[in-house]
């Protein structure tokens, strides 16, 4: 194995990577620098944002909180308060109707009575507010009422339009048994505290929604009112305040429940019966494990030392934050996470672009050298992978080259030069190889030759003895023209010719149109007088077959005659190969005539039947070509498939070189070496003695005369006509009606009595087949 080869730089690198270098190390502290005061600014934005979003949030809980303050109040002063049966609640709705639209946010306004009594009215806006009470499709307000007279508790729903028209009205006892206002929060608190008082965050006992309620006892004392405002549309707000689209946002209470998220929750959550354990939901239940460790982190009480903390959680970097949201009753906390991709996509983008800015910079810092570098080392690439590319033979792509350096340009011009001869080559040892016939082969020979020299006309030369015949010629207008061109005897050809096959050498010289008409050319004269190239084409036995003419304006370069040399050895190469390949099928077309002529005379009176059927086997095959409509309109062979064709026919009836003679001309058909019809006559005599003898036994027997001679007479006369029969069928035709087969199967099957060992005296042979089977009695 050669030593490995020792691989370098390129020049142009050694002249472009120390700069380079030097470029990328500014640029990399640049865009570093650049990053780190990206990431400080956002993050500073992000506390920023935090801050702003925990103001707007407890600004957003006031504004729901005043207009609602200011409704409950109003229904504490009105007269409802001292209502004691529905008829007078219902002839003051419009009042809490007018209050409502007060505020978008309240959701609804009651009153609780000391009694038990309860006088509920909520304003429903869409069908989805309407659903849980299966209100009427024009429903505006819904009343929830229960009222208590002689003890007795009557709960039921009253459906009102926007006008206040009465649309329906439902008994609830179920709502009566479960609810007493006396008992919520909100009632309680207020009474405890004789004035204006707000719950935490809790769930609605009537669309368990979360919220908050705002209650105050009535002047006289002897109910509440109140009025519940929900809190989905912090949800809102904290969705539209996201840094970024995977930011987390949500308000919690001190005891880690949602109280606000800035998401729908999951689907499995929408049943009223799976949100009575809680407000929103418990933070793990919507699959955000930061979620869930900033509220854990609430309920430990360590929520002030978060403040734009970086936290991995599940693989990711988060920047969380908690906020404190003090006003009214009880804490809220506002939790914030970030996701650390997101924030710092700007900062990464910008880094990214320095990146780019900085090998920009390279690129174009440098465009001198580089450029100078590149012309130089860039034809030498190109003549490297052209170098490769002849070593593959791959000569599909073109090649184009240029170089400043003239050296270079020199080389690229030579290995062109090169490319474009071995390719040439190429095509002609293609084209020679793949053409069979030797009549096709010579004028391709010449034509080839001829373009390889740029000829303007040129002729192909067998020596056929001390004679030169014209095999392939070819005038200026590449007109094949062999016909017009005489042979001539080796020394009345032109002497380039002589001096060529003489010496075995190519000859070149000016020949004029006088020569040219000596030596046969007349056809030519168009070109003449002109420069006239002989090229011997020698065999590997060093034997001189044929001459090529190849004539031409100019004479021909040492390098084109050179090249025309080689090509001329591969042409007598292939020449010698093709006759070779001629004289071979020759003689197996002699063989093969010469084994049907055997079988001809082997069977005279046959007539010249294997001699015959090649010559119609051909005309039935011509005459299938040239249909042009039929089943064998498409029908073509091949001039291979002609050849097997011709053999096939000549040899359809080799076989009959190694049938003996008796089969082949047999008389009868019985007969072998000998016709078997004697045997049968044998056993059919030996018949008629069997008959002869059982006459004569019934006679001895008593039977009477005459009937045993009728008898005997009978049997003898159907041996005969049997006997005759079969003698007909075997000097018979070659078919045979059924009537006959069945009456040879008849004959066939009579048996006749065998006294001797039929294995006695045969071959060693058939008493092995004989011994297989047991002898007969």
């Amino acid at each position: 194995m050669p030593p490995a080869t020792r691989r370098g730089f390129p020049l142009h690198a050694y002249i472009w990577a120390p700069f380079a270098v030097l470029v990328l190390l500014v640029g990399a502290v640049a865009c570093g620098v650049n990053y780190l005061m990206t990431k400080s600014a956002l993050e500073h934005a992000m506390a920023d944002a935090n801050e702003r979003i925990s103001r707007e949030m407890l600004e957003k809980v006031e504004d729901m909180v005043l207009p609602t303050q200011a409704a409950v109040t109003l229904v504490s002063h009105s007269s409802l308060g001292e209502a004691t049966t529905l008829a007078q609640r219902m002839a003051r709705v419009a009042l809490v109707r007018d209050a409502l639209g007060t505020s978008p946010v309240l959701q609804s306004l009651f009153l609780g009575y000391a009694d038990g009594s309860f006088f509920y009215v909520r304003r429903v806006r869409d069908d989805a507010e309407r659903g849980p009470y299966q209100a009427p499709a024009r429903s505006a307000y819904v009343i929830q009422s229960i009222d208590h007279d002689a003890g007795a508790a009557f709960g039921q729903l009253i459906f009102l339009d926007t006008d206040l028209n009465e649309l329906a009205r439902r008994p609830t006892p179920d709502f009566v048994k479960r609810y007493d206002p006396r008992k919520r929060p909100w009632y309680m608190e207020a009474i405890a505290a004789g004035k204006l008082v707000r719950t935490e965050p809790y769930m609605f006992f009537s669309d368990y929604q979360a919220g908050e309620t705002i209650a105050v006892p009535t002047r006289a004392g002897s109910a509440v009112a109140g009025g519940d405002f929900r809190l989905d549309t912090l949800g809102q707000a904290l969705a539209r305040d996201r840094t970024t689209p995977g930011s987390v946002l949500a308000v919690v209470n001190a005891q880690g429940q949602l109280v606000a998220i800035d998401r729908s929750p999951p689907e499995w959550m929408s049943a009223p019966d799976a949100m009575r354990t809680g407000l929103l939901g418990k933070p793990e239940d919507y699959g955000l494990p930061v979620l869930s460790s900033l509220a854990a982190k609430v309920v430990s009480g360590s929520e002030a030392a978060v403040r734009n903390e970086l936290t991995t959680l599940g693989g990711k970097g988060w920047y969380t934050s908690i906020g404190r949201m003090s006003g009214g009753v009880g804490t809220l906390y506002l939790v914030m996470a970030t996701p650390q991709d997101e924030l710092l996509r700007d900062a990464t983008r910008q880094a990214s672009v320095g990146i780019f800015a900085t090998a920009l910079v390279v690129l174009l810092s440098l465009p001198l050298m580089w450029l100078v570098a590149r012309a130089v080392a860039r034809p030498l690439c190109q003549l490297t992978d052209e170098a490769e590319a002849i070593r593959r033979f791959d000569f599909d792509q073109p090649f184009r080259f240029w170089s400043p350096v003239r050296e270079v340009h020199r080389l690229g011009e030579t290995m062109d030069k090169m490319r474009n001869t071995i390719q040439q080559l190429l095509i002609i040892m293609r084209s020679v190889t793949a053409e069979s016939q030797l009549e096709k082969l010579l004028p391709l020979l010449l034509h080839k030759m001829q373009n390889a020299a740029a000829g303007q006309a040129g002729v192909l030369y067998l020596l056929d003895g001390d004679t030169v015949r014209p095999a392939a010629a070819l005038d200026a207008q590449g007109r094949d023209i062999v016909q017009e061109i005489g042979s001539t005897p080796l020394p009345e050809a032109l002497s380039l010719i002589v001096a060529a096959v003489r010496d075995g050498v190519s000859r070149t010289g000016y020949v004029t149109a006088a020569e040219a008409a000596q030596a046969k050319l007349g056809p030519l004269a168009s070109v003449m007088p002109c420069f006239v190239a002989a090229i011997p084409l020698i065999n590997h036995r060093h034997e001189c077959p044929g001459v090529v003419l190849v004539m031409r304006d100019t004479p021909l370069q040492t390098a084109q005659l050179a090249f025309v040399d080689t090509i001329a050895g591969l042409s007598a190469g292939a020449l010698e190969v093709r006759e070779l390949s001629a004289a071979q099928r020759d003689l197996f077309d002699a063989f093969i005539r010469l084994l049907a002529d055997a079988i001809d005379a082997k069977s005279p009176h046959t007539g010249g039947h294997c001699a015959r059927v090649p010559e119609l086997t051909k005309m039935l095959a011509r005459a299938a070509c040239e249909v042009t409509q039929g089943p064998y309109q498409s029908f073509q062979l091949s001039e291979q498939q002609w050849e097997e064709l011709h053999v096939a026919a000549w040899l359809h009836d080799c076989g009959k070189v190694t049938t003996p003679e008796f089969v082949i001309d047999k008389a009868t058909k019985l007969e072998t070496l000998y016709d078997r019809i004697h045997e049968v006559r044998m056993r059919f005599e030996v018949l008629k003695r069997d008959a002869e003898i059982q006459c004569l036994q019934s006679i001895a027997a008593g039977e009477p005369l005459p009937i045993a001679q009728a008898r005997r007479d009978a049997e003898i006369a159907r041996l005969d006509d049997d006997f005759a029969f079969v003698a007909a069928c075997n000097r018979g035709g070659e078919s045979m009606s059924q009537e006959d087969k069945d009456r040879l199967r008849q004959i066939a099957a009579r048996t006749w009595t065998r006294t001797l060992d039929d294995r006695l005296g045969v071959s060693h042979e058939e008493f092995a087949r004989k011994s297989r089977s047991p002898a007969r009695a």
